[in-house]
């Protein structure tokens, strides 16, 4: 059938409407319609630029304002006493300007109550309100730090900096990976008044966990298990030079859940115990640092190990091969490695769904894989007596638990966003998502862990030894 033509009334109405779209008053309409958008557009990016700028004024003058008289009675004090109340230091502001970053000084008996309330830092309020600072960008660097002349600090410079960076509250929650440029060059390209309030809220609690662990023992004791007190580049180094040794390794992630087990299972804790290298993961273990004095200096876990030695092994002669998790869930994770690290070798993979006798069948397909780096994913404590029974047999260089990292990366199970995990609060994202399955381990184990900490502890300052301390 041919269409039916429209009827002369539709016709006439369009024809009405396209002639009074391009009459004259129309073109006008439109031109001022693209005007008002623009002008729209144009009030969004000055707000955007301007907006930092004034909260950083109104909230500066009012927290001078609230904390003036403290400061004006302090500094008075200060100056009575023949004594500095006002330090400067010179650093390097937004384009490579210099200014004096300014600090109040105290002395005195309350010196100790005023320094752990942070009074001294009171002084870059003035800097915010001047113009010198924000509250919230990349950390102002003296001027000996900087090479004004490269491209990353130049961008560096760009914005002003900060009291709170990016890279301090990931300092404070252990999970400082990448470098300071590094993550001032993420917080540049991400920037935001939102962003900025949500690192401003994020620092609030951050600032309850201490300053990040600068100095610390290479090795800390906790309940019994020596931890291998180091860095995620360390840990990296360790893994990528025991990968190119001549003798077989086994690396064993501890956090609180792990510690528990070992004080049930005396053969999983001498597991642990014999293992080549300990690594803390988890803000329980951190926790239980401060509490016997003894800092962890990075929450070195395998989930965020993880990227970074693929990232470490592309290009590599050097191998690695996955076994663990649900059946499909290996295969997920290998495209995963390909797609973002192609360069990456995954020699080979297996669920962890065989029985005991096709175990040896697992062990030469291992073997002939040719891997140097073993990952097992099993769960604690099977993982890890799996590994310290067969590493040999594996003909791996080193091997290593990894729990339900393989979960993660082959998207079965999504991970805490980057926000909790600076508030170092995944463990609460873990019991959101499997409540029935995670309360006893979070909400009772954690306390459990704590309270075996403080009790292994006061045993320990009295000369008594753990069940497990005498075989270190």
């Amino acid at each position: 059938m041919k269409p039916r033509p429209p009827h002369d009334s539709d016709f006439d109405s369009a024809l009405a409407a396209e002639s009074s779209r391009y009459s004259r008053w129309g073109i006008l309409r439109r031109r001022l319609r693209f005007q008002w958008l623009g002008g729209v557009w144009q009030l969004v990016l000055l707000l955007n630029r301007w907006g930092k700028r004034i909260l950083d004024l109104l909230l500066s003058l009012l927290l001078l304002t609230i904390l003036s008289p403290v400061i004006l009675v302090v500094c008075t004090l200060q100056i009575v006493q023949g004594k500095r109340w006002l330090m400067l230091d010179e650093r390097l502001g937004r384009w490579g300007v210099r200014f004096q970053q300014l600090e109040f000084s105290v002395d005195g008996p309350h010196k100790g109550v005023l320094g752990a309330l942070g009074y001294r830092h009171l002084g870059r309020l003035i800097n915010v309100l001047r113009g010198d600072m924000s509250f919230i960008g990349p950390k102002p660097s003296r001027p000996d730090d900087l090479d004004l002349h490269q491209r990353a600090f130049q961008k560096r410079s760009s914005v002003r900096p900060g009291i709170v960076s990016l890279w301090w509250l990931r300092k404070r929650a252990n999970i400082d990976f990448s470098s300071e440029i590094e993550m001032d060059l993420e917080y540049i390209d991400r920037q935001s008044v939102r962003g900025d309030v949500g690192i401003a809220l994020r620092a609030l609690p951050a600032m309850l966990y201490g300053s990040g662990a600068s100095t610390a023992p290479d090795r800390v004791d906790i309940l019994g298990i020596p931890i291998s007190n180091i860095t995620m580049d360390e840990a990296l180094e360790y893994i990528l030079d025991s990968a190119r040794g001549s003798r077989p390794r086994q690396l064993c992630f501890m956090n609180t859940d792990c510690a528990n087990i070992a004080q049930r299972r005396p053969e999983y804790a001498a597991r642990l115990q014999a293992a080549d290298a300990v690594l803390a993961d988890g803000i329980g273990i951190r926790i239980a640092g401060k509490l016997i004095r003894a800092e962890i200096r990075q929450n070195v876990n395998g989930t965020d190990l993880f990227p970074l030695l693929c990232q470490r092994l592309q290009g590599s002669e050097l191998g690695i091969y996955l076994l663990g998790a649900k059946p499909g869930v290996p295969e997920a994770v290998r495209d995963w490695v390909s797609s973002h690290y192609p360069a990456a070798r995954v020699c080979g993979y297996r669920n962890g769904y065989f029985t005991p006798e096709e175990e040896s069948d697992v062990l030469r397909a291992i073997r002939d894989s040719g891997a140097q780096i073993l990952l097992v994913a099993f769960g604690a404590p099977k993982q890890d007596l799996w590994i310290g029974e067969h590493l040999a047999e594996t003909g791996a260089l080193i091997a290593m638990g990894v729990g339900g990292l393989f979960d993660f990366y082959s998207g079965r199970v999504p991970r805490a966003p980057q926000w909790m995990r600076e508030l170092s609060l995944e463990w609460a994202f873990r019991l959101m998502q499997e409540p029935s399955r995670m309360w006893k381990r979070y909400l009772l184990g954690n306390a459990v862990f704590l309270v075996r900490v403080i009790w292994w502890s006061m045993r320990r300052g009295s000369g008594a030894q753990s069940e497990f301390e005498g075989k270190l």
